[in-house]
């Protein structure tokens, strides 16, 4: 098979549904407003690349690598990032939803999400040290033998996280949420 290499590319309006994204690898590129919804972008390498106002909703990223990636006002739904080529895996997030996306088991350390909805999404087993989640929804969100060390959850909301089932140490909460922490006591806080 024939694998592409672009660099400093800008792709805008583009619909990769209809139209699939060359395999190959992809660096230092620019998405804008492209529909990636139900595609497959398996086994491609996204290198510093840029994802803005994209829709990246069920999309297929078996053995996909994303290093250096950012996306901002994205949506993602129900995306499997643990099907994710885990070699040099960085990436952040911006006003993005990515309510049922699942990161089981990974180790995403240092990532950060800024301003997102992460209802539902799936972070068992997950190293989410040194983790920023600013301004993040996380309702629903599943955390479960997850690795939480200095991990920033203090404007965080919505999230109940479980202190005897999570590694914890260190992790930053604020006054307003720390009912997240003891919701399983089915006690009120004031």
């Amino acid at each position: 098979m024939i694998r592409v290499y672009k660099e400093e590319e800008t792709f805008n309006n583009i619909n990769f549904a209809k139209t699939p994204l060359e395999k190959g690898e992809y660096e230092n590129c620019s998405f804008k407003n492209c529909d990636f919804s139900e595609a497959d972008i398996s086994e491609i390498i996204f290198t510093g690349c840029d994802f803005n106002a994209c829709n990246l909703s069920m999309v297929n990223i078996t053995k996909t690598a994303f290093q250096d990636v950012r996306f901002k006002d994205c949506k993602m739904l129900g995306l499997h990032f643990n099907d994710c080529n885990d070699f040099g895996l960085s990436f952040r997030f911006e006003n993005c939803t990515l309510t049922h996306s699942s990161f089981y088991k990974m180790k995403i350390k240092n990532t950060r999400f800024k301003s997102c909805q992460l209802i539902e999404a799936d972070f068992a087993l997950c190293d989410l040290s040194h983790v920023i989640f600013d301004n993040c929804d996380l309702n629903g969100a599943i955390f479960e033998n997850s690795l939480l060390e200095k991990t920033d959850l203090r404007t965080a909301f919505n999230f109940t996280i479980d202190p005897e089932n999570n590694k914890i140490k260190k992790a930053k909460f604020s006054m307003n949420n720390l009912s997240g922490l003891l919701s399983k006591y089915d006690i009120l806080i004031d």
